[in-house]
């Protein structure tokens, strides 16, 4: 017989207020009982075993269900015991596929760290997702004392400075290990391809690079200059490390970190006439090229050239490769950073050091856009050098209102030995004290942009106490007409999907952003928490305040807008510098040059 319910809304009549009550009760029992067995079978399987012999207790007392239940609990133990195995068993398997980097060739130092940054690998999760830092992870682990990442002041490491060939062989390992992650990430959006490379980097190079922080070698003071240089399919290096070496007046104080992005089989040209892509031949080792040369050999052979080489296709842009180049210095006075298409004035190195020990100020950047390469360099020792003066927020979508520098012109009329302050660093060209490596060191979550990387080291070097200028004259030159040659975004586009790029580029980005307080990303604004990971490590320094430097240039990032404040355009010194005033007055004689 089956019951049916209505739905009516009248009310039972009293003959059938006793059916419905029963069956109302139907469900509370059934459950009841359920309960009740359930309860039953679960004691009789967790239990204590009384002690006995090895008389089942089936024989002892005749007690069949209590048999039942030893069956049942020994069922129990095993699953138990299978489940622990396998668990065991898939944290092996884990363990072994994140610790991607341990070969046979890799020093037991590194491999013992690594194994202990695989804290960090397990809660990928937290970190992604904005839960936990980085550094809380670190320092949660058992031996604080020896793990990476926290304060370089509460944990000081004693430990001698890396070796050179031992920071050259883990970039290397590293970036091959980059290769087989990005790989599996060939067809994934550009929010997988940023997450393959920050799990990476959390896992690995940042640990890494915490260390390496904590253990630079001291910087000398012999004169020595190391010029970075990041050269991307670049038919120019070679000329561009022949002219560095053959017009320096002490080229046995230079010492260079070449960080090489070339193609080396099945390569293909840039966007030519018409849209048309060709293959051409692969590209040329620029230092293999110059160690060949009479006039570079013996400077390879002295070791003055640390050699980085990166497929095209593991290409992650202009500031990742100064990164990896900035690794590479080992103690040199000064720091230089260029393209790899520039030309050198006669003893450009010389006049340089001369330049920053001119400038009024203990941590002197200098820094403009060179002159075309055209410019008579050599003839150019008392003319005014260009001064970068003009920032912009950038108006393509595909450049996210990131800040852009415009304007580096010739502002000046009268030559002065003493460098003019300026507002920005220009990343194809800066020269400076080499503590700034250390105090403002390149950060290792910012691959793949194009456009940024200037606005944010400019506020870096500024808030750590560094005063920008410009040169006082020119010693470099730069080519800056380039059409139809290769570009790394469009290797970004042959190694995963077309188009990926720029929205990659743009996420990335707002990192910078959040650093530079625009308020769309604010981090409860941002979608992607990861794209914070360790951002206070390589963020604003604790000697100027942001907001000065922003009132100072005239930059304002709620508003979007730009205000003229003209100092930087008429040579004369920012609020806040009076004192130096007096250094850039005009000699009453002065005559145009």
């Amino acid at each position: 017989t089956t019951t049916t319910t209505t739905t009516t809304m009248v009310a039972p009549s009293r003959r059938q207020q006793p059916q419905s009550l029963q069956v109302s009760l139907q469900l509370p029992i059934t459950i009841l009982i359920f309960f009740v067995l359930f309860s039953l079978v679960l004691y009789v399987a967790v239990a204590p075993v009384p002690a006995t012999n090895d008389i089942g207790i089936d024989m002892l007392d005749g007690n069949v269900t209590m048999d039942i239940g030893l069956n049942l609990r020994s069922e129990v133990r095993l699953a138990r015991q299978r489940l622990r195995k396998t668990i065991h068993k898939r944290r092996e398997q884990l363990s072994k596929a994140l610790d991607t980097m341990s070969t046979m060739h890799v020093p037991q130092r590194l491999k013992t760290l690594r194994n202990k940054h695989e804290i960090v690998g397990e809660r990928l999760w937290e970190v992604s997702t904005g839960k936990e830092t980085v550094e809380e992870i670190l320092q949660a682990a058992k031996h604080s004392s020896t793990v990476l990442g926290a304060d370089d002041d509460e944990m000081p490491n004693d430990k001698p400075p890396m070796e050179l060939n031992e920071i050259i062989e883990y970039l290397n390992d590293w970036i091959k290990t980059l290769h087989k992650s990005l790989e599996r990430a060939k067809h994934a959006t550009y929010e997988g391809i940023w997450q393959s490379y920050h799990d990476l980097t959390v896992k690995t190079l940042y640990p890494w690079d915490r260390e390496y922080l904590s253990r630079m070698p001291e910087r000398r003071e012999d004169g020595s200059i190391f010029l970075s240089i990041a050269t991307y399919r670049d038919e120019n290096c070679l000329n561009t490390l022949s002219q560095a070496y053959g017009k320096a007046k002490q080229p046995e104080n230079l010492f260079v970190g070449l960080v090489q992005q070339n193609c080396k089989e099945n390569c293909k040209s840039g966007i030519l006439e018409g849209g048309i892509v060709k293959d051409v031949e692969p590209d040329q080792d620029c230092y293999k090229a110059f160690c060949e040369t009479p006039e570079g050999k013996a400077i390879c052979d002295n070791d003055q050239i640390r050699n980085l080489e990166i497929d095209e296709s593991e290409s992650l842009g202009p500031y990742a490769a100064r990164y990896f180049a900035s690794k590479l210095w080992y103690g040199e006075q000064w720091y230089m950073q260029i393209d790899a298409h520039m030309t050198f004035a006669q003893n450009w190195d010389e006049a340089s050091i001369a330049m920053l020990h001119a400038a009024p100020s203990e941590k002197p950047i200098l820094s403009h856009y060179p002159p075309g390469q055209k410019a008579k360099l050599d003839t150019m020792n008392e003319t005014p050098g260009n001064r970068l003066c003009g920032p912009m927020f950038a108006t393509s979508d595909l450049e996210s209102q990131i800040i852009r520098l415009e304007g580096g012109n010739r502002w000046d009329k009268v030559y002065l030995d003493t460098p003019r302050f300026a507002p920005f660093t220009a990343a194809g060209y800066f020269v400076a004290h080499s503590e700034m490596l250390r105090d403002v060191p390149f950060d290792p979550f910012l691959p793949w942009i194009f456009m940024g990387e200037e606005i944010i080291m400019s506020t870096r070097l500024w808030t750590s106490g560094y005063d920008i200028f410009s040169p006082a004259h020119s010693v470099v030159g730069h080519i800056y007409v380039r059409r139809h040659k290769p570009k790394f975004w469009e290797s970004v586009h042959r190694a995963f999907t077309f188009g990926v790029h720029n929205p990659l580029q743009m996420m990335v980005l707002d990192r910078i952003k959040y650093q530079l307080g625009y308020p769309e990303a604010a981090k409860d604004m941002l979608y992607h928490k990861s794209i914070l990971t360790a951002v206070e490590q390589y963020s604003m320094g604790e000697e100027r305040e942001l907001d000065d430097y922003m009132e100072m240039v005239g930059i304002d990032v709620v508003t979007k807008e730009i205000t003229m404040t003209n100092w930087c355009e008429e040579g004369r010194v920012p609020p806040g510098f009076e004192q130096y005033a007096n250094l850039y007055e005009i000699p009453a004689s002065g005559e145009d040059q």
